[in-house]
């Protein structure tokens, strides 16, 4: 470490050793995703990972990247850094997920503008929480300081993930049919996606987000840090019983985007909108912005975080597995003939 010291680097604002620091602080997070197949050492040039393919006829890889967007924003103005990672990592094995594939490994990509080891340790540290939730090793990553391109005590965070499922299991939506039932799985939350609105409504730059509100049970700044939910458990547990026909995460673009990326050509969805139960921070939200209702389900998740479709008679026990791993799962509609899209009804 000390023969990497540079007083040059440092004085043009970079320095090489806070990296080395920050990289043996995240260490003891790292080693809590480690799972089969994964090398148990980092700071290589490059992740390892032997997948065990054994029993798939044909294996095939899922990849899936994002990242956190401008709710690292309030990150920054509560100084808590902890759990934007679980976000980095839900944003792509939720993705990931909607195909049926078990997420393997990820790898997360943080640019800031001074590198702080204790900070950047809290970052990796949820996103070493996200990898444990959704089964996946975390093997590698990147922290590029880039002064004068963020300010010091910001930053932008992304990710990576791959997955694998067999053919055969791929989640697709061939089998969809009329009268299949489609099922909420609950959101936490804002989850990820929207926050641009969400700042502009609030002006949270200049509000307080410790502020307490009843109908929240929490803060402000709480509330909408709370981290995106990752579903990969949950999913894998329901395709293992019974089968899913398909599967929506509802991100950017709310409901009438994300819904219809599953659908079978010619088919619609039906959504009871008196069956979703809409958390208090999407009713807080549409009340202080004055939004209108349609652009709160074109924008924002509203508390349901996934979609699955399965037959009819299979949406009792359907539910009854999902709330077993976790998920309050509930039905919100149907799949009709009459015309493509989504119908909020």
């Amino acid at each position: 470490m000390e023969k990497s010291f540079s007083e040059s680097y440092k004085a043009a604002g970079v320095d090489i050793t806070a990296g080395y620091r920050a990289v043996e602080m995240m260490k003891e997070h790292v080693k809590r995703t480690i799972i089969p197949g994964a090398d148990t050492d980092i700071g290589g040039f490059g992740g390892l990972f032997v997948p065990d393919l054994s029993g798939m006829s044909r294996p095939v890889l899922v990849s899936g990247t994002d990242g956190v967007g401008t709710k690292l924003k309030i990150a920054f103005l509560m100084d808590k850094h902890d759990t934007v990672g679980i976000d980095c990592v839900a944003m792509c094995v939720n993705d990931i997920i909607c195909s049926g594939a078990q997420p393997l490994f990820f790898l997360d990509y943080i640019a800031l503008g001074k590198n702080v080891p204790e900070r950047v340790a809290m970052i990796v540290k949820g996103v070493a929480e996200g990898c444990v939730q959704a089964g996946c090793a975390l093997i590698g990553g990147e922290t590029a300081e880039m002064p004068g391109f963020y300010p010091e005590d910001e930053y932008d965070l992304a990710g990576f993930s791959v997955g694998l499922v067999d053919e055969k299991k791929i989640i697709n939506n061939q089998k969809m049919q009329p009268g299949d039932v489609v099922i909420a799985l609950p959101s936490s939350g804002v989850h990820s996606n929207g926050f641009s609105l969400v700042r502009k409504i609030f002006d949270v730059e200049n509000k307080d987000l410790n502020r307490y509100y009843d109908e929240l049970g929490a803060t402000l700044g709480e509330t909408l840090l709370t981290p995106t939910r990752i579903y990969v458990k949950p999913l894998l547990s329901l395709a293992k019983e019974i089968e899913v026909k398909a599967v929506s995460h509802i991100t950017g673009g709310g409901f009438y985007e994300n819904i219809p990326r599953s659908q079978k050509q010619g088919l619609g969805i039906k959504v009871e909108k008196s069956a979703i139960r809409v958390l208090p921070i999407f009713r807080l939200l549409q009340e202080v912005g004055n939004v209108p209702e349609r652009d709160m389900f074109n924008t924002y998740n509203m508390g349901v975080g996934m979609s699955v479709v399965v037959a009819a008679d299979k949406a009792d026990e359907a539910v009854r597995i999902l709330k077993s791993q976790g998920c309050d799962a509930y039905v919100m509609g149907e799949v009709t003939a009459d015309s493509e899209g989504v119908k909020l009804c």
